[in-house]
């Protein structure tokens, strides 16, 4: 039984989706995004809901991921998806030029990451983190591809991995991280 599988997507207004075989295309405002569409699964487009079926209980899994997709491509045509990265550390920051993001992280030299194709970035420096010592920058992504956009922030994040003691490094903005103490001196 799958639970995320049953619930009907709401397509809305501007919106256009053509099912086919094994994929489901998902024009908007935003730009088109192509889902694909596992063996066993069906969409039925009726009016402005979207529903998944499935052949077979064996498929639960894949009807619950098939539903999940093609809702990621609803929202992401019509709204898009954005991402926060914070760079803490001394000396580290992030520089966006055109297609690529340019990093100075302790290393000694300066790594150029370049964004794929429909990922945006925008770097800056927010006023409310004061919570976090040495907070350098925050890096906004956005885009319309949920995947593509998840798959860039873990590279970045890959970069340079927050350390255990002070935090230093490229982490995810609202994720909190459990410090070690460090030495205690005795």
């Amino acid at each position: 039984m799958s639970r995320i599988g049953k619930k009907v997507i709401t397509v809305p207004p501007g919106v256009t989706v053509t099912v086919r075989e094994r994929e489901l295309e998902v024009k908007g405002p935003k730009g088109t995004l192509k889902s694909p569409v596992p063996e066993g699964i069906s969409f039925k487009l009726e009016g402005d809901q979207l529903q998944a079926e499935r052949t077979s209980d064996e498929l639960a899994a894949q009807h619950g991921l098939a539903r999940a997709l093609a809702n990621n491509a609803v929202v992401g045509v019509t709204e898009g998806f954005t991402m926060q990265m914070d760079v803490v550390g001394v000396g580290y920051k992030a520089d966006v030029q055109a297609k690529r993001i340019v990093f100075s992280l302790g290393y000694s030299h300066p790594i150029e990451f370049p964004l794929p194709d429909g990922v945006e970035a925008k770097a800056e420096r927010m006023p409310t983190k004061a919570s976090i010592q040495q907070y350098q920058t925050t890096l906004t992504l956005s885009g319309i591809d949920k995947q593509k956009l998840g798959q860039a922030a873990a590279e970045m994040h890959r970069l340079r991995k927050p350390d255990a003691y002070k935090g230093k490094g490229v982490r995810y903005a609202g994720v909190a991280l459990k410090l070690k103490p460090g030495k205690t001196g005795k």
